[in-house]
């Protein structure tokens, strides 16, 4: 038997590397014959740059930028065994997980590192950089990456704008010719699973609660994006009202299309892409994938569903492994032929997540234990 492990991270508890690996193991105790592929994915978020430089052979970098809070952070970045394409986490340099939770607020988090991790791509004379977008402390609409890049965002005394999403209702006038002049010889792909516009109910504004935002600071925030976009349409003439997509990051996404010309894909059709996924799953029997938490949210171009939905392409039953499983699966079995828990209910969630790599390990061995036993019946010409 041939098994594609195909996983991203379990947030928290471990990496899509060491989940591949934890299958392996829980795949050698019932048969050490048993050939397993690893294949670790991601969705744009946390794990893209591992995920595509373990599958091309490429090199990862690091840098010192500016944290979400205006402090140094060490950020890293990928160059891909092209050596003409880089891959940059936007969490790596102004993540959530950066922020302490008593200081997480996107009134003043800032998205400057972003552009100077850009600007390290630019230094290795790239002709691609494919940016990952998700697990962001920001709603600043971009502002910051395009500050590092040598726009110039100014109110109307011509003051140049502090850090953060509570500035953007004071911005007056845009000057982007001074942005770095490379940018326009790169491509820029925007790797994301979010597809929420930039403003209005389902803006970007919306997943500022889980940065810090109060109830007040959400409306503030929403207006200012706003306001926002109402200047980037006299500068570019053209709106953002009805872009999908432009909410992912706090707005990155808005300021990465306008001022750098980026184009937003589905990250995990990206991963897949450069992964060369549909290769590796035409060569093998099975596919176990999974991730933290599968629900309906699910399908909306989360990993588990993206490489589900490549298998049956070619016929190939998927297996999905999940920290915690959520309400409502039912669509996603069109796809995933089961979904397997690998938490014990009874325990505090501390505990669970320090437990993750031997949780998936055991439940990957019972599931094989079962996939081989119902295997060697049916080769018995057993009725099952």
């Amino acid at each position: 038997m041939k098994i594609l492990l195909a996983p991203d991270s379990f947030k928290e508890s471990m990496t899509a590397i060491e989940a591949c690996e934890a299958m392996e193991v829980g795949v050698r105790r019932v048969n050490k014959h048993y050939e397993c592929i690893h294949m670790p994915m991601a969705d744009g978020g946390e794990g893209t740059v591992s995920s595509i430089i373990h599958a091309t052979g490429g090199q990862i970098y690091s840098t010192e930028v500016i944290g979400p809070l205006g402090e140094s952070v060490c950020a890293e970045y990928g160059i891909l065994g092209d050596r003409k394409t880089a891959v940059i986490e936007m969490a790596s340099a102004s993540g959530l997980h950066l922020v302490p939770i008593h200081q997480r607020n996107p009134m003043i988090t800032t998205t400057y590192g972003v552009g100077q991790l850009i600007h390290a791509c630019l230094d290795k004379q790239v002709e691609k950089i494919i940016i990952g977008v998700g697990g962001s402390a920001t709603n600043d609409g971009g502002v910051g990456a395009i500050q590092a890049l040598g726009g110039k965002f100014t109110d109307k005394d011509g003051n140049e704008l502090r850090f953060g999403g509570g500035e953007l209702g004071k911005l007056h006038r845009i000057d982007h010719s001074h942005i770095d002049p490379r940018i326009d010889d790169v491509t820029i792909e925007i790797a994301s699973d979010v597809r929420n516009p930039l403003f209005g109910a389902n803006g970007a504004a919306i997943f500022g609660r889980q940065k810090g935002a109060t109830d007040e600071m959400i409306h503030q925030l929403d207006t200012n994006l706003r306001h926002y976009s109402s200047i980037i349409e006299q500068v570019f003439g053209r709106s953002m009202a009805t872009i999908r997509g432009l909410g992912a990051a706090g707005g990155l996404s808005a300021g990465l299309m306008f001022f750098l010309n980026g184009q937003i894909k589905s990250g995990i059709d990206v991963v897949m892409e450069y992964t060369n996924l549909e290769k590796q799953i035409q060569l093998a029997d099975i596919v176990f994938t999974g991730e933290g938490k599968i629900d309906s949210q699910t399908a909306y171009g989360k990993t588990p569903y993206g490489a589900s939905r490549l298998a049956k392409k070619y016929n190939k039953p998927v297996i999905a492994f999940a920290g915690k499983m959520g309400g409502n699966i039912d669509s996603l079995y069109d796809t995933i032929d089961a979904v397997f828990s690998i938490s014990n209910g009874s325990e505090a969630l501390e505990e669970t997540l320090s437990k993750g790599k031997v949780n998936l390990e055991t439940t990957t061995e019972n599931v094989v234990r079962l996939l081989t036993n119902i295997t060697m019946l049916e080769k018995r010409k057993y009725k099952i």
